[in-house]
């Protein structure tokens, strides 16, 4: 690329723009912690762009607004999902406990993609293991991988 396109580029402002981020193409399912944390993230992301405007810097405002964009985008496709009142079968929303084969005991919540963070005990319920875990209830044995699982614990 030569220097007089990038010039051109820059005097037309599409340097200022990054590709939105990409945006799931499931159901944007979330539980009520996860509705409040897509809504702390649009004002976090509202207030830093703000900050970035009043602080000119074009690559700071370019990296908020693709934020602003994409935290729009998820608050506008959110689907809050009633709270469990049955804990027989694994639904979204239901923390469920496994026993592995070699006795270990895993416990994770199945909330939404934004919402998910597995290493503090939540699980996006579109997640090869959460999918194999809908519908089935206590007692049940799933497929993980190379091995089964026994589900022990619905809440």
């Amino acid at each position: 690329m030569t220097r007089a396109f990038v010039k051109e580029a820059e005097e037309r402002g599409t340097l200022d723009e990054l590709p939105d981020r990409p945006v799931s193409p499931h159901p944007n399912l979330v539980t009520p912690e996860g509705l409040a944390q897509i809504e702390s993230q649009l004002a976090r992301w509202h207030d830093e762009h703000a900050a970035a405007l009043a602080g000119g810097d074009r690559t700071e405002i370019a990296q908020t607004r693709r934020e602003f964009r994409y935290w729009t985008a998820r608050r506008a496709s959110a689907k809050l999902a009633p709270a469990q009142e049955r804990h027989d079968i694994i639904r979204f929303g239901s923390t469920v406990t496994i026993r592995r084969a070699d006795g270990r005991e895993q416990s994770w919540r199945l909330v939404g993609e934004d919402e998910a963070d597995p290493a503090h005990g939540t699980l996006p319920y579109v997640a090869p293991l959460a999918n194999a875990l809908m519908g089935k209830g206590i007692g049940e044995s799933v497929s993980v991988g190379t091995e089964a699982v026994e589900i022990i614990a619905i809440a």
